[in-house]
């Protein structure tokens, strides 16, 4: 792992302040649209998007665990939150918030950092996939019932996001498609919906304050389920994505930090009345891999970019087409998507049970429209299949030799002796034909819980009851451990 730059020696260095200030400035560009688009998605005006935007990536650039990661409103977070904003309005939503980052700090302080290594690979697939799905159905609405010009225009968005990065990638396609899309709307008089349509756009900076909402018990009740969500979802994404730039820039970053970064960023944002969110992959490659950003001032400045740019110039991002933003996010969801996965050449190479768990993963997040739930589920398959396939892995064989006190069964137990392999470890032993005396050879296994030492006491318990000793050998230093102190010990009768 190589040292990451810092933010004074990119001051000092006229090159590197250079490549961070230009690459803050694309991704704020970048995060207009979707900052707007997400904000739909949730239900809510843009400008909470927009102002949750700013105040998460200037808060992460300064407290956050991994340099470079850009962190803003999410459409991750804005499905967790649509619900609530539907049944109970803003108020609640930034309540929730507060909330949610005050979780995720909890969470960070518990560890919930190290837990990531137990969600599967097929997992964060899954995720990825039925995010991606989720985004793509929530742009469906917008084009049904709509003027017959929206679907050119959509279609020529989307041509434009195709095709440009191939001729330059010095500007964002998706701002150029929205560029585009409103001078044409603006040129021809074009009658589509547009995001003034949606609400409000911020003409002044966001303020402090506390939701206005019943501070009572009910009111807990209402929110703590989806701050939870949003909580776990937000970490999930974030330690996902933080992985990924480590990944790319070979570099370490603190994942604790990150984790309490975020609740930070989100209690902030809450305060100023944003919608909340989490890192985000998208904007995230667009800075460390596409600009080459490597430090924390490319977040801040991306934030800072961002508020200038919509409040100094609100009334044109008003005219923006709603079928500019559809087309933006039909490509962040194709884009979002694992193609690969769904190969025909990678699902025949694929194991059952890790596509089993890539569907169930997708299947639940896509019915319930909630990542953490459907994630939940997709870890507990994943571990009911190991545990399945785990749980042939002890072998048992038996062979009966002469010895010097007559003859003996011995009995040599290979694998990994846990809860799942040890259940039918009574069933393996010939009671009724063995002689009077059996060995039980451990040498080539490992007894690694008390299911296991039960199981052996349950077979030494059936064979004395013929009158039969059951010597068992070859324990290593730990499973003899285990197997000393629990032995005898685990039966009420």
């Amino acid at each position: 792992m190589h040292h990451a730059p810092t933010v004074r020696s990119a001051l000092r260095s006229p090159l590197r302040l250079r490549t961070e200030v230009l690459a803050g400035l694309v991704v704020a560009l970048a995060l207009i649209p979707e900052a707007i688009s997400f904000s739909i998605i949730a239900g809510v005006d843009p400008r909470l998007g927009l102002f949750a935007s700013f105040t998460m990536a200037v808060t992460i650039s300064i407290v956050g665990g991994r340099p470079a990661m850009i962190s803003a409103a999410t459409g991750a977070i804005a499905l967790v939150i649509a619900p609530l904003v539907a049944d109970y309005g803003v108020e609640y939503l930034i309540a929730t918030v507060v909330l949610g980052g005050a979780m995720q700090v909890v969470l960070a302080v518990l560890g919930v950092a190290k837990l990531m290594r137990f969600v599967p690979r097929s997992v964060m697939v899954g995720f990825v996939n039925a995010l991606a799905i989720l985004i793509f159905s929530a742009q469906v609405p917008e084009m049904v019932d709509v003027p017959w010009l929206v679907y050119p225009m959509i279609a020529g968005g989307i041509a434009i996001i195709v095709m440009l990065p191939k001729i330059t990638d010095v500007v964002p396609s998706p701002l150029v498609a929205i560029v585009v899309l409103t001078t044409i709307t603006l040129t021809f008089a074009i009658a589509v919906p547009d995001v003034g349509e949606r609400g409000e756009l911020p003409d002044s900076l966001p303020t402090l304050g506390l939701p206005d909402i019943p501070y009572t018990f009910e009111t807990l009740k209402i929110i703590a389920p989806y701050a939870l969500a949003m909580a776990l979802v937000g970490l999930m994404e974030s330690l996902m994505t933080a992985k990924l730039v480590d990944d790319i820039t070979d570099t370490g970053s603190d994942k604790t930090r990150e984790s309490w970064g975020q609740g930070v960023a989100n209690v902030v944002t809450g305060f100023f009345g944003g919608m909340g969110g989490c890192a985000m992959i998208g904007q995230t490659m667009i800075n460390v891999k596409a600009s080459h950003a490597r430090t924390r001032l490319s977040t801040f400045l991306a934030g800072v970019f961002l508020l200038v740019l919509v409040v100094g110039l609100g009334d044109l991002v008003a005219v923006i087409p709603m079928a500019a933003l559809v087309a933006v996010m039909v490509m962040v969801a194709v884009g979002t998507f694992d193609w690969h996965s769904i190969q025909l050449s990678t699902l025949r190479r694929m194991p059952k049970s890790e596509t089993t768990v890539m569907v169930a993963t997708v299947a639940v997040t896509v019915a319930t429209e909630n990542l953490a739930i459907g994630v939940g589920v997709g870890v507990l398959t994943a571990m009911v299949l190991f545990a399945r396939r785990v749980a042939h892995f002890a072998q048992v064989e038996r062979h009966v030799v002469e010895t010097g006190e007559g003859p003996t069964a011995i009995y040599t137990v290979t694998g990994e002796l846990f809860f799942a392999s040890s259940n039918d470890l009574y069933e393996q032993f010939d009671y009724a034909d063995d002689p009077d005396r059996v060995v039980v050879d451990l040498t080539d296994s490992h007894v690694w819980d008390a299911s296991t030492v039960a199981a052996l006491d349950a077979v030494s318990t059936k064979y004395a009851a013929r009158g039969v000793v059951v010597d068992i050998q070859g324990l290593n230093t730990a499973s003899a451990a285990m197997h000393g102190r629990l032995s005898g010990q685990l039966s009420s009768h």
